[in-house]
């Protein structure tokens, strides 16, 4: 019950921020990749909620590679009557014979690969594939609108002295730090955006998303807060692999959802918007937050000590861009989302 009245209470926060969207959606039909992950859910949630509220009469085709295991994760998403699911691998997954207006690509191709010798490599590969692939999909059903989640990655490393990454930042990339792979791939990836809309005519979409919390997320992949979240609710000691001084920022995955429906319908096309939270917080400060709101407050170990001469790692987002042509703003403070997902893992 706990969780069901999170969600409720977040479907309600979407809903009352894109009442103006869903017009664009009565009576089409919507294909997804990444439908069933972390996005994907949050997407799902609030395209069933507004079907049922605005009564749309709209359906969502969802690309899986195992149906079974998402029906077992979020069956009332899986079994819902307007939610279709398509087996398949978003680099090779057979056309369906429908015709579909709008298609969101968020799949997450790089976690089949992370930890991996070959990652690299497989990651670029396999970004461009799925792109490529889907891009092909939305030519051949004739879709007017494609939204591509891209990532905050196709920067590079942040510079020292820049302390909020601006869309207008070109980037500078390291061939040999693995971030290059995911963003060269990601970048990529847009450009074949770009040739599409010029070639086809398809209104493309970019998201460049950066780091987020919220119901769904994965505590297992490779992702500092989740991990840490996993630690505290296990009751264990939360471990910090580094020294703690690495800057991110998180958005809540409501907010988040938000940003993302309403750059697919009112994002301007091949204009990429940076999506995530401006309010910078240390790796140290994310662990001592999750203990704090832990129910029995873990230690937090820090496995390396802090080099004074070292610059910090930082990779936060300027979104100025989102809020002045969209309107867009962080609604849900860090504590609120961090709480609000430590809760809804506790009693799942």
């Amino acid at each position: 019950m706990v969780n069901a009245t999170i969600l409720e209470q977040d479907i309600n926060h979407i809903l009352e921020h894109t009442k103006g969207l869903w017009d664009e959606i009565r009576g089409k039909s919507i294909f997804v990749t990444g439908g069933t992950g972390f996005f994907g859910c949050w997407l799902l949630e609030s395209f069933i909620r507004a079907n049922e509220k605005y009564g749309l009469l709209a359906s969502a085709t969802v690309l899986t590679r195992n149906p079974e295991a998402f029906q077992r994760k979020a069956p009332h998403l899986a079994f819902n009557p307007v939610i279709k699911l398509h087996i398949g691998d978003v680099k090779t997954f057979q056309f369906p014979k429908e015709k579909f207006s709008h298609i969101i690509h968020s799949s997450n191709e790089a976690a089949d690969y992370i930890g991996k010798k070959d990652a690299p490599g497989n990651v670029k590969d396999a970004i461009v594939q799925a792109a490529k692939h889907t891009l092909e999909f939305a030519r051949h059903c004739e879709a007017q609108k494609f939204l591509f989640t891209s990532s905050g990655t196709v920067y590079g490393p942040q510079p020292p002295g820049l302390t909020h990454l601006p869309e207008t930042y070109e980037g500078i990339r390291d061939v040999s730090d693995f971030r290059f792979a995911h963003g060269e791939g990601k970048f990529i990836a847009e450009n074949l955006c770009a040739y599409y809309e010029k070639k086809y005519g398809i209104a493309a979409k970019i998201a460049r998303c950066f780091t987020f919390v919220g119901p769904y997320m994965q505590l297992d992949a490779n992702y500092a807060i989740g991990n840490f979240i996993r630690d505290g609710l296990k009751g264990g000691t939360i471990n910090i692999k580094g020294d703690g001084t690495p800057y991110r920022s998180y958005m809540y995955a409501a907010d988040l959802t938000i940003w993302l429906w309403t750059i697919l319908i009112k994002g301007k096309s091949l204009r990429p918007y940076n999506v995530g939270s401006m309010e910078p917080i240390s790796i140290l400060d994310v662990a001592a937050a999750v203990s704090r709101h832990s129910h029995k407050p873990p230690d937090v170990i820090i496995s390396n000590h802090a080099d004074p001469a070292k610059e910090r790692d930082v990779y936060i987002p300027d979104t100025t861009r989102a809020t002045n042509e969209l309107k867009l703003r962080q609604w849900i403070s860090f504590e609120k989302a961090l709480k609000r997902t430590i809760d809804f893992f506790k009693y799942q």
